[in-house]
């Protein structure tokens, strides 16, 4: 700076003009220099707020996906909730299906135990309320179909205490037939 004011005071025209164009070049490098400046915080604010567009781009879709995995996770967790409760109610449902096969079993033991035909004394019960021989040949034919040993609810026993019981009815309303 010293040897810049010993110029302007002391110095030569020829100095004073080299000066002057340093100085003007200087300017100008300087202006270009600012300019370039310029043009490059210009880009960098471009590239700043696009940047910035596709940061909020990209939190938008990160949002997005936020928001479907929570839709997923809770749709999964009510689809696990569903399948728990099936599982719980299949359990319940199967726990009331072994207590009535229990039941049934011990139903069914007891009667083996105790036939029911056992408490009637006679078979007659088939045949209450018959009071003539057509009403008993069709009440006969009814109960064969029902218990014939080749039908689901035929007995052998049972069958042949009715034909025994239809047999005696039988002679009982010929003898009144014949008296």
């Amino acid at each position: 700076m010293e040897k810049f004011e010993e110029i302007l005071v002391h110095g030569s025209e020829d100095e004073l003009q080299e000066l002057k164009s340093w100085l003007f070049r200087e300017n100008i490098r300087l202006a270009t220099a600012a300019k370039e400046l310029e043009n490059m915080q210009e880009k960098f604010l471009q590239e700043k707020v696009q940047f910035q567009e596709e940061m909020k781009v990209l939190n938008r879709k990160i949002s997005s996906e936020q928001q479907r995995l929570k839709e997923d996770s809770q749709f999964f967790a009510k689809k696990l909730e569903i399948l728990q409760n099936g599982f719980q109610q299949l359990d319940i449902d199967r726990r009331r299906l072994d207590k009535e096969w229990a039941r049934l079993a011990a139903e069914k033991e007891f009667l083996e135990e105790h036939s029911v035909y056992e408490g009637i004394s006679e078979v007659s019960v088939f045949f209450h309320g018959v009071k003539n021989p057509l009403t008993l040949k069709k009440r006969y034919k009814d109960l064969t179909k029902i218990f014939h040993p080749d039908n689901l609810a035929g007995d052998t026993e049972i069958i042949q205490r009715i034909n025994r019981e239809y047999e005696n009815l039988k002679r009982e309303y010929e003898g009144f037939k014949q008296a």
